[in-house]
């Protein structure tokens, strides 16, 4: 849930900080108060457009903090974080956004700097907003799919990720047969160009791991002298009278003398003896090395132009040599595929063929399980349709195409297009949810939807921005018992001129607004049960209170308490 809510210089907002409760939170206050302002602040927050007009006038930037506690492990964030690299482990996520007077955003989670994509795909998952004014998830006939999918999770679920992996092995094999099946033009010239490296690397007769031996030897005779003179002094100090090896060769004597009069010394004695002859072989090798050692003008020639050859290659072909030799393969492989394309593209197709059949009947498969939830869904639908004065009304979910063959279009979702219908009179036509004239039947449908796929969606918090425009009386009433039950499931906020709604609050803020220094500001304010009266008493009558108002505004914070309690014992 949101639980912390801090905005600076947003709008006519100076600094304001919120803490939210669980449950349903319901946001009141005159109209120009501030209420949508503070919406369109956690909007941002979830990743939506920006505007300098934003920024409060006379400031450098706004900035809009929000504090998000996960009650689940499982919850769609932690995948989302482990994406994009942000630590979630401790159920904890911050969303930053600032907005700078020149236009430029700027998004962090959890302190690390994400782009303004990568926010969206945070905010998606934890906030969920809905206003009069705004299409949403649940308008948008493209997204019923995913809807319905998370209506019956548990099955389609597995069933979709078979369905994937051969839909992106197909999708693999489609863009492998078209990138063969090119214009002859294009072929022949990707050839000659392939035949072109090969003959030039082929040329270059490159050994592995060349370059590095090259660049050692080179190293070895671009500093023989002091190679030379640096063996020569280590050898001439052990070799020699008077010499390292010679005292070392006193020492040992001395000790094996009187090795048989001490076991330290014969130990030491042995040890000595072992050192004294490593050390007589290390002088050999030197005395071999030295011997060796020529310095060879032509050869130093032979390999600067050899580097620089193998240098200019790299360029071209890859950062080493067994970069390069590893290219060449490649290069054959694909010469030899152009070569005999039409045999490649018949293997191809047979493999198409049959990675398409597999992947229809993993189609098939999703399609029965979404049938099988669509029943399921439409019945509930018309059940909660039902308690908000709508049993006129007919929702359905459409399938296209009706009969699916083998040669139907896949997509990511498989074979199916779905959309949401409903028709809210009697004898009118289905349409979609999104083309529903009345505002009043387009709110209730939507809560409707908000309710049975809360608990499915995964969001933390659900925001309502005066969705209950165009409703009154026992309608009214309907969608505040409707919203207080979608609070269940996740947080609500809820923006509301509807004193029934108001009265369905766990916490009643109350939003208003004053003039200090010739400047506009917000500030909000937790209403007691006397406060919540009067509130909700204003709400009814407008700015004058009344006793008949008052006892009407308990009246109805009675019997919300009512219904609350009977939700209670019901669940």
């Amino acid at each position: 849930m949101l639980t912390e809510l801090a905005i600076r210089n947003f709008a006519i907002i100076d600094q304001l900080t919120i803490t939210f409760q669980d449950g349903l939170t319901v946001l009141s206050g005159e109209t120009g108060a501030g209420k949508s302002i503070i919406i369109d602040s956690i909007q941002l927050l979830a990743g939506g457009r920006s505007s300098v007009d934003f920024v409060r006038h006379g400031e450098e930037k706004a900035e809009i903090e929000g504090l998000f506690l996960i009650d689940s492990d499982n919850h769609p964030i932690h995948e989302v974080g482990n994406q994009y690299g942000v630590e979630t482990r401790d159920n904890e996520i911050v969303l930053n956004r600032v907005i700078t007077a020149s236009g430029k955003s700027i998004c962090r989670v959890n302190g690390k700097l994400v782009t303004l994509a990568i926010l969206k795909e945070f905010g998606r998952t934890l906030i969920d907003i809905h206003s009069q004014h705004e299409t949403q998830s649940l308008m948008i006939p493209e997204n019923h799919i995913e809807l319905l999918d998370l209506y019956n999770r548990d099955q389609i679920e597995q069933a979709k990720e078979e369905y994937l992996t051969l839909f992106q092995k197909l999708q693999s094999l489609r863009n492998r047969y078209k990138e063969l099946n090119e214009n002859e033009k294009e072929m022949a010239q990707r050839l000659d160009l392939l035949e072109f490296q090969l003959n030039e690397l082929e040329k270059a007769n490159l050994v592995p791991n060349e370059d590095i031996e090259l660049e050692n030897e080179r190293k070895q005779l671009l500093n023989y002298e002091r190679i030379f003179r640096g063996i020569t002094e280590a050898y001439n100090a052990l070799y020699g009278e008077e010499k390292g090896l010679e005292l070392l060769h006193i020492a040992q004597k001395a000790l094996e003398e009187n090795s048989s009069f001490d076991p330290f010394i014969a130990k030491k004695s042995e040890e000595i003896t072992n050192h004294f002859y490593m050390i007589e072989d290390l002088t050999y090798q030197l005395s071999n090395y030295m011997d060796g050692l020529e310095f060879d003008p032509n050869r130093l020639n032979e390999i600067e132009g050899r580097l620089a050859e193998i240098d200019r290659l790299k360029k071209k072909y890859g950062t080493t040599v067994s970069e390069m030799i590893e290219y060449m393969g490649k290069i054959e492989e694909e010469i030899e595929l152009i070569n005999n394309k039409e045999s490649h593209l018949q293997k191809i197709m047979n493999e198409i063929e049959e990675v398409k059949q597999d992947a229809f009947l993993e189609a098939k498969q999703l399609h029965d399980l979404r049938k099988k939830a669509a029943k399921a869904l439409i019945e509930e639908v018309h059940v909660e349709l039902k308690d908000l004065y709508l049993e006129k009304s007919t929702f359905s979910i459409e399938f296209s195409p009706e009969t699916p063959s083998e040669h139907v279009e896949l997509h990511k979702n498989g074979f199916d297009q779905i959309r949401f219908l409903i028709s809210t009179n009697l004898g009118e036509p289905l349409k979609e949810i999104s083309k529903v004239a009345s505002g009043g039947e387009l709110s209730r449908i939507m809560l409707v939807l908000k309710k049975l796929f809360a608990k499915h969606q995964g969001v933390t918090s659900v925001i309502f921005d005066e969705v209950d425009t165009g409703v009154s009386g026992r309608v009214a009433q309907a969608i505040a018992e409707k919203i207080f039950q979608i609070s269940k499931e996740s947080q609500v906020l809820c923006i509301t001129h509807l004193p029934q709604v108001a009265a369905m609050a766990d916490t009643h803020l109350l939003i208003e607004k004053d003039e200090i220094n010739n400047r506009t500001l917000t500030h909000v304010s937790v209403l007691t049960e006397t406060e919540q009266i009067n509130e909700l008493s204003r709400m009814m009558t407008g700015t004058k209170l009344t006793n008949t108002a008052k006892e009407h505004a308990k009246e109805l914070l009675d019997l919300a308490e009512s219904f609350k309690k009977g939700q209670l014992i019901n669940n």
